[in-house]
């Protein structure tokens, strides 16, 4: 017969209460991704565990509209003001993809009062990498 594990102690003892808001951030790093059909703007801390996020999609922005400058200006403030809350004055930006809302939340990052320490672009750029498909042929 198979011996019984013995359990030091269930899923709810743990923490209680919101941790959200208790925790302060001081520095922090805020991801762009810029696609053509939408803006996506997620604030991490230094190591890489996400604290906040937005988008244009999730800001009620549907269709062709998504992909505006407005939009991602919109998702850029609601994602920053989740964090100014929680104590964040510094931060990197790292910027992704060829959209239009690139500068747009760039310059809704500097609006928000946040120091920026440095603005990096980090869009993939393939050094001849995967082969094309073949020629169409109508």
């Amino acid at each position: 017969m198979a011996k019984s594990i013995l359990r030091s102690g269930s899923r709810r003892t743990g923490r209680m209460g919101s941790r959200k808001s208790s925790r302060r951030i001081p520095k922090g790093v805020i991801h762009v991704q810029a696609s053509f059909n939408n803006t996506i703007v997620t604030v991490t801390d230094v190591r890489g565990r996400v604290i906040s996020w937005s988008s244009a999609g999730t800001c009620g922005f549907s269709g062709t509209r998504r992909g505006t400058p407005f939009a991602a200006q919109t998702a850029a403030g609601n994602a920053i003001r989740a964090v100014a809350d929680q104590g964040m004055q510094r931060a990197e930006v790292m910027i992704k993809g060829p959209g239009l809302g690139r500068d747009a939340a760039l310059r809704a990052i500097r609006r928000s009062g946040i120091l920026l320490s440095f603005v990096r672009d980090v869009t993939p750029m393939p050094h001849n990498g995967c082969r094309p498909p073949k020629k169409r042929r109508v």
